[in-house]
């Protein structure tokens, strides 16, 4: 079982780049490889080209991003060995998905399916930017970690394509995908106001570095 964190870009919204940005002791995308490691074999890193050599603990290979997410999760996949039978793939800028979390979506793939994500009830109410409400029932936030069965994976970026996410490759190449339950606190680091959360939760884990 293999993770491929995706780390590649410039955190235009932020700022900067946020995956080293540090948090309760540690970087960002150190917390998101300590999480990983619970449940992986390997952990692939995608990172900037000029990153490519800094310093990435945990890591087993790491690998220059592509120009899209999508191009930088197949530069990340392409490092997993042929072997892996399952592939979980999970944005850096995630750094409170929990091992708890990680080991929920490993099940799952491992029980079938072709593809999981964790998701969370949409609390918000919601508008169309044309006008009109959208019902919100029924829908979810997606996170990560998304596991896939890694044959499954392969094949749905062999196209080249690009989505959003891996689970909506893998859907558009007739694959099914299963929701399992995420984490309110599974924030993503977008915006210097998210640091705040961020820093409450990752701070109250044992140990001040220990994943909980």
């Amino acid at each position: 079982m293999w993770t491929v964190v995706v780390a590649g870009g410039g955190g235009t919204r932020f700022g900067g780049p946020k995956q080293y940005v540090e948090l309760a002791g540690r970087r960002t995308i150190d917390w998101s490889l300590a999480a990983a490691r619970s449940v992986s074999d390997g952990i692939v890193v995608v990172v900037p080209a000029a990153d490519v050599d800094g310093p990435i603990p945990d890591a087993d290979s790491v690998v220059a991003g592509g120009e899209t997410r999508s191009a930088s999760v197949r530069n990340g996949l392409a490092a997993v060995p042929d072997d892996a039978a399952v592939v979980l793939v999970h944005d850096a800028a995630r750094p409170a998905a929990s091992p708890a979390l990680f080991r929920a979506v490993v099940e799952a793939v491992r029980s079938g399916a072709d593809a999981v994500v964790p998701g969370v009830a949409v609390t918000d109410s919601l508008r169309r930017r044309s006008g009109g409400a959208v019902d919100r029932d029924g829908l979810v936030a997606v996170q990560t970690p998304q596991g896939f069965a890694a044959a499954v994976l392969r094949a749905a970026h062999a196209s080249g394509a690009d989505a959003s996410d891996d689970a909506s490759l893998v859907e558009a190449a007739g694959g099914t995908v299963e929701v399992v339950l995420g984490e309110t606190t599974n924030v993503k680091l977008t915006h210097p106001g998210d640091r705040v959360a961020l820093e409450l939760t990752l701070a109250s884990r044992s140990g001040q570095g220990a994943p909980a």
